[in-house]
């Protein structure tokens, strides 16, 4: 989780890292014609790969001690909240540990009545390694590949501190038994998504780690003011990040709520750079940074919120399909995001020059909530029919534009195609799309339909009679391609 206040407002949110896989799974290693050496200006001349503005749908995988517990009080989407009662009824389960520091919290009186005062957030460890013994990190990538994602997030370690690969860098803080999982987590999902033909990148928490700490967050403010800028804790955040990157190589550093001040930020972007020119690295880094000024970043990125318009820098949004960014065990059909909103937020960001990482909270064992499988798979097959409209596009001239009747329409392109994404099921035969007026010769189409559609320009809209029966869809594409 990010620093709250700034999530609320994605817009002002910024900064860094990076890294890449081509092809299938293959890891680049050449080097950038000249380099970049380890200063702002060099890594500021770094921009995002094509891969990532093609890709526009990744998989987020919250997934950790937090995944035992399971257990949050589900009480809102965030944006959508009292920041003054937040903290103390936080719907992230995976900030469980924090929650748990908070007198009299819901989250506190759960975990006294279940497992006693006297048991320490870490020792769900046991259960947790006992829990991962059963995943299956094939299956796992299988439903992502199925469902159409091109490239995976995994919390390599979150606020907790608990990390999911066996870090050789000691924490002074935690006993050897409750420092990482036994199996590594980290490397078996990477070789299992890229051997799927998806791209393996890294979140990791910089900013917060708790186990450093003990004063829980309370207020927004306290999320700044918590961030560890000790030297000591800067050498094991760099040691860590140096260890993902040369053990796994993933394609994204994904950072959270910040980084330490004495972080040796330049010489690991650098490097990483050199080795992967095609990686990136996300805005979060420098959250919270005293006196620092914004650096470098190759994407944005909003969390459970959008961009109104087109946007000419390359942004992603965040979110989980309920509350919840980790498993909750409270969340229900009510909590997670209906399939026909999933699918329109998928359409909207697009549009706007953003992807959508749809994140997913495992259950301690590493399986899938089959209500989470559920809406993946309704997203996946609508892909399979439409997604030709949305991978490898770009912005159109505008995104947004409306239907004679009143239905929202999303614009996205291809070269000279153009496909106008209808949000609702037309009410006629024909539809009539606003202030769109392609030459006379363009062919239209409608994606999962046979044959040519009869179309008309008509005082400078797209008039277009569709097919005798449309089927059942959330959102149906119209393809509007130049005369073959």
């Amino acid at each position: 989780m990010p620093d709250i206040a700034e999530r609320a407002h994605p817009a002002a949110i910024t900064v860094l890292i990076a890294i890449l896989v081509t092809g299938c799974a293959t890891v680049r290693e050449e080097k950038a014609e000249g380099g970049y050496p380890p200063n702002w200006e060099s890594i500021q001349s770094h921009k995002a790969p094509d891969w990532y503005h093609d890709a526009k749908f990744g998989i987020f995988i919250h997934w950790g001690l937090y995944s035992v517990p399971a257990w949050a009080v589900p009480s809102g989407e965030l944006g959508k909240v009292d920041w003054k009662v937040w903290f103390r009824n936080n719907p992230y389960a995976e900030w469980y540990m924090n929650t748990l520091r908070i007198e009299g919290s819901p989250t506190q009186e759960h975990h006294f009545k279940t497992y006693g005062k006297n048991f320490d957030y870490v020792d769900f460890a046991p259960q947790f390694n006992q829990a991962i013994a059963k995943w299956d990190p094939d299956a796992m990538a299988a439903l992502f590949a199925e469902v159409g994602a091109r490239y995976v997030v995994l919390t390599s370690k979150h606020h907790d501190g608990f990390t999911l690969w066996p870090s050789k860098v000691n924490n002074p803080n935690r006993p050897p038994d409750r420092q990482h999982a036994a199996r590594d987590l980290v490397g078996e999902l990477t070789k299992a998504v890229r051997a799927k033909g998806m791209r393996m990148a890294l979140y990791y928490s910089g900013g917060l780690d708790w186990s450093f700490t003990k004063e829980p967050v309370l207020m927004p403010d306290d999320v700044r003011g918590t961030i560890i800028h000790t030297d000591e804790y800067a050498r094991y955040a760099d040691a860590h990040w140096r260890e993902l990157i040369e053990l796994y190589q993933p394609v994204i550093l994904w950072n959270d709520i910040g980084y330490p001040k004495p972080g040796d930020l330049e010489h690991i972007f650098a490097d990483f750079y050199n080795r992967f020119p095609d990686g990136l690295v996300n805005d979060r880094f420098e959250i919270g940074i005293p006196g620092s000024p914004r650096r470098h970043h190759d994407f944005v990125t909003p969390e459970y919120a959008k961009m109104d318009t087109i946007t000419d820098y390359k942004w992603e949004t965040c979110r989980g399909l309920g509350f919840s960014f980790g498993y909750n065990q409270v969340e229900g059909d009510k909590q997670t995001i209906p399939e026909r909103d999933l699918i329109h937020l998928l359409v909207d960001i697009v549009s706007k020059n953003g992807n959508l990482l749809l994140n997913v909270g495992p259950k301690a064992d590493g399986s899938i909530p089959e209500i989470q499988a559920q809406r993946l798979r309704a997203l996946g097959r609508w892909l399979d029919v439409n997604g030709e409209a949305i991978f490898e596009t770009r912005p159109w001239q505008r995104a947004d534009g409306k239907t004679a009747d009143g239905g929202d329409v999303r614009f996205t392109r291809k070269g000279d195609v153009v496909y106008a994404i209808l949000m609702s099921k037309p009410k006629s035969a024909a539809v009539t799309i606003k202030s769109i007026d392609p030459p006379a010769s363009s062919q239209v189409t409608l994606l999962g339909a046979e044959g040519k559609l009869e179309s008309k320009s008509e005082g400078g809209d797209l008039v277009v009679r569709l097919p005798a029966k449309l089927p059942e869809s959330h959102a149906y594409t119209l393809k509007i391609a130049p005369a073959a």
